[in-house]
């Protein structure tokens, strides 16, 4: 089970996982994109399924669990990848609240939804891997938006509790730190603020973002047995952002 599948690393991880052998279950709003690229894969010999829906909402979250099950018979893994931002750079004090409750709805809300929707199915199977997506911005101030640095903060400290909780239970629970990436939310930014283009990459040691498959490499290991004694762990793909 794949979220925020609809493009960017979702997309990416959604293709990487096909050609890897695993059947895919597709999340995000976008019905029309992610049916063509369910199409995509399906064509090229690979196995995929969609369930359109919003993270932020714990129904459709359970709907796309439960689907995985009908589709596929079991739900191995997931990639709990949406995210949202927003592209408003203001001071916190002239943030709309609304861009605080939506970025804490999808970021926040939206990983303790597929958290509960999915370890249920897996502690009855004994066994599973979930890689939530955080980002630099759990590790401190980057200059993203006030209220996203505390939403992938939160990210990452559910996924350290969640983790020490079902590790027992054959439960693999990781998280991403991930640096800037050219995604269509990070386009939108720097279309919106072109001087960002060179800001994001300013601190990350390969002066470069990073391709969205290069972040979906990284889920596809945590989510593997190769991964097998890997738990609890903020696995920095930053292009060396935490080690400058």
């Amino acid at each position: 089970m794949i979220t925020g599948a609809s493009s960017g690393i979702g997309e990416a991880a959604a293709r990487l996982f096909a050609a890897e052998g695993a059947a895919v279950l597709l999340m995000a709003r976008r019905e029309d994109v992610l049916k063509q690229l369910a199409q995509e894969i399906n064509d090229l010999g690979g196995r995929a399924a969609i369930s359109a829906g919003d993270v932020s909402v714990a129904q459709d979250v359970q709907r796309a669990v439960d689907e995985t099950g009908e589709h596929f018979g079991a739900l191995d893994t997931a990639f709990n990848n949406a995210g949202f931002a927003g592209d408003d750079l203001s001071p916190l004090h002239e943030l709309d609240q609304a861009l605080f409750d939506r970025t804490m709805a999808v970021n926040v809300s939206g990983t303790w939804n597929c958290l509960r929707s999915q370890i249920p199915v897996m502690l009855e199977a004994g066994k599973g891997a979930i890689v939530n997506t955080s980002s630099t911005a759990a590790m401190g101030a980057t200059g993203a938006p006030v209220p996203y640095v505390a939403a992938k903060h939160a990210v990452l400290g559910m996924t350290r509790a969640a983790a020490a909780e079902y590790a027992a239970h054959g439960i693999r629970i990781n998280t991403l730190v991930v640096g800037t990436t050219r995604t269509e939310m990070i386009d939108q930014v720097v279309e919106a603020y072109p001087e960002l283009g060179t800001a994001f990459v300013a601190r990350q040691m390969q002066k470069r973002m990073a391709d969205p498959v290069e972040i979906a490499q990284a889920a596809l290991w945590l989510c593997s047995d190769r991964a097998s004694f890997a738990t609890g762990s903020a696995l920095a793909v930053d292009g060396g952002w935490t080690a400058g």
